[in-house]
């Protein structure tokens, strides 16, 4: 096992900075995954600790070693890809021991590594197999057993899952994790899936425009987002997001002139002062003495629906529940203060209460 560690990590494409000073690191054992929309730099930080890519400026220490410069073979690591990039005219046996075989390890070590990783992923009866023969899942195993094999000190994956089917996605995200905690190997995981990233990693790292913007655990990050990006990005359907203004000393919030408690704390900020105020889907309560939403759309979803209401103003809402009224209709609800999160309008980030 071994420890990651970036400082101060930076690249550029011409005069493009794609990561804007990235300072991380990760504990022995430890599996971290980066999450964040398209373009937001998740793949390039992958390469950069694989050594496909060159950083602009800081360092990667891997076990204390400083391998910034040092060349992709070298830094013992093996990545798992999207696209499997298995050799199609090789067996599943010869795939999984090609780098122990490029190595120069003796057959005997080689065949007690393969059958180990073999059996460890449920590939015992495919080792004679091609990758034409085999389904998604089948390949995205043997992807996996080529890496086991090396005893890395670091797994890479980049969106491994992405090309697999619903059904085969959730199947295998159970698999990758009751094997990286087996085997206990420091992973960096790449994703823009939310559910793969909640569920995966011990901590999560969001990423926005090159930036990381929040570095904890899944249940903090859904629980208490950093800013309004997280907020937005994290969860499904996405969290409400509502401009207001504060008020009462800074112990509630006016939205379109209904004004919303926030319980006992307090925001320290002056009355009149721009706020978001977010609440999620599930959180938004039925209350016939709430505010009247009236209803644009409503989504079924089996034994629940999302409802879909604009106020007057134009802020939107968006209600998950077993009930609710057709289109055109209103809803009437109101926001539980325990389930409040409140954000500086101009900055986005999260407002913490006095004290």
């Amino acid at each position: 096992m071994a420890g990651l560690r970036l400082e101060g990590l930076r690249k550029s494409f011409g005069a493009h900075e794609i990561l804007k000073g990235v300072d991380l690191a990760l504990a022995d054992g430890e599996m971290l995954v980066i999450v964040g929309a398209s373009g937001c730099g998740k793949s390039t930080l992958l390469r950069l600790v694989a050594g496909l890519e060159t950083p602009s400026a800081g360092r990667i220490l891997i076990d204390g070693r400083d391998v910034t410069g040092i060349d992709p073979s070298a830094r013992d690591i093996a990545m798992v890809f999207q696209n499997y990039a298995l050799y199609p005219h090789m067996s599943v046996f010869d795939n999984m021991a090609y780098g122990l075989k490029i190595r120069g390890l003796p057959r005997a070590e080689i065949r007690a590594k393969v059958d180990a990783a073999s059996a460890l992923l449920g590939l015992e009866a495919l080792l004679d197999r091609k990758p034409r023969q085999l389904s998604g899942g089948q390949r995205q195993r043997v992807a996996m057993g080529r890496a086991i094999v090396r005893d890395p000190k670091l797994f890479l994956f980049d969106e491994p899952l992405s090309n697999l089917d619903a059904k085969l996605r959730v199947q295998m995200r159970g698999e990758i994790r009751r094997l990286q905690r087996r085997l206990k190997v420091t992973s960096l995981y790449v994703t823009h899936d939310q559910v793969e990233a909640m569920t995966l990693g011990d901590r999560l790292l969001v990423m926005h425009q090159g930036v990381p913007v929040q570095l904890a655990t899944p249940t903090e990050v859904f629980e208490r987002p950093a800013d309004t990006y997280v907020a937005g990005f994290i969860g499904s359907p996405a969290m409400n997001l509502l401009p207001g203004l504060l008020g009462r000393n800074g112990t509630a919030v006016s939205l379109d002139g209904t004004e919303i408690d926030l319980g006992p704390r307090r925001i320290p900020r002056p009355d009149g002062h721009r706020v978001i105020l977010g609440i999620r889907p599930e959180h938004v309560a039925l209350d016939p003495a709430g505010a009247a939403w009236p209803v644009e759309v409503v989504e079924l979803l089996g034994s629940e629906m999302l409802v879909h209401g604009r106020s007057a103003a134009g802020a939107s809402l968006t209600l998950r529940t077993a009930n609710g009224p057709p289109p055109g209709e209103a809803i009437r609800v109101s926001f539980p203060a325990a389930h409040l999160h409140v954000f500086d309008e101009a900055t986005g980030l999260r407002l913490e209460p006095a004290g």
